[in-house]
């Protein structure tokens, strides 16, 4: 593997862990009777990658994030994890893709703003059809009641807010491992090549991870 190469894998294996750990440890209940509104600030981490690596590189931390949250702390199984790969990717994936192609301050801006608009019907969406499968007490009609004066509020506070520390923390957190030698822009106006080789062995280290974090977290309520 090169120097190259082996940079993105500490990389991506690094935010993965970092997005992971966040989920484990920072999330801030946010309605009572609904555990799967919480606050967590993982797709800060997310878009991050994607901005620096591009659109696949978000899309594949979504998916490990996503996987380590259900098998740890989440409380609404396959359908939990769903819903976050369609939140994190909605969110991530196309604000990733617009910056890969407009790499300004301005197109930071426009790339935010059109992940936040999209991911906000997204979930709205997701919120209508899947909330009745993992809470078979509560009706679609119940659901449906819910969408426009609890689930977009909560979606676009949240994402508006991830939003914003992506726009304040990702210039200084480039720029740091810029200086490290850790990262390298292809070129000017261009993300850093990203090898299929290293999103697979980032995946697989991440699947230690997941295994380790499965298994402290089981020892711990035994």
């Amino acid at each position: 593997m090169t120097a190259s190469r082996t940079r993105h894998l500490v990389i991506l294996a690094m935010m993965a862990a970092m997005a992971c750990l966040s989920v484990f440890f920072i999330r801030v209940p946010v309605m009572p009777g609904a555990p799967f509104l919480t606050y967590d600030p993982k797709d800060v981490i997310i878009v991050i990658g994607g901005f620096m690596y591009g659109p696949l590189a978000a899309f594949t931390l979504a998916v490990i994030t996503a996987l380590v949250e259900m098998v740890t702390v989440s409380e609404t199984g396959f359908w939990g994890m769903l819903m976050n790969v369609v939140s994190s990717s909605a969110f991530a994936v196309p604000a990733a893709a617009i910056y890969k192609f407009r790499r300004t301050l301005p197109g930071a801006v426009i790339a935010l703003v059109v992940g936040v608009s999209l991911v906000v019907p997204v979930m709205l969406l997701m919120n209508y059809l899947i909330v009745p499968i993992f809470m078979p007490f509560v009706e679609r009609a119940d659901v449906v009641g819910m969408l426009i004066p609890i689930f977009l509020p909560f979606n676009a506070i949240k994402y508006a807010l991830n939003a914003s520390v992506v726009f304040i923390v990702y210039k200084p957190i480039v720029t740091a491992l810029m200086a490290s030698g850790l990262y390298r822009p292809l070129s000017e106006g261009k993300p850093g090549r990203i090898h299929v080789g290293v999103m697979l062995t980032a995946a697989a280290i991440l699947a230690g991870l997941l295994l380790v974090i499965v298994f402290l977290h089981r020892g711990g309520e035994s």
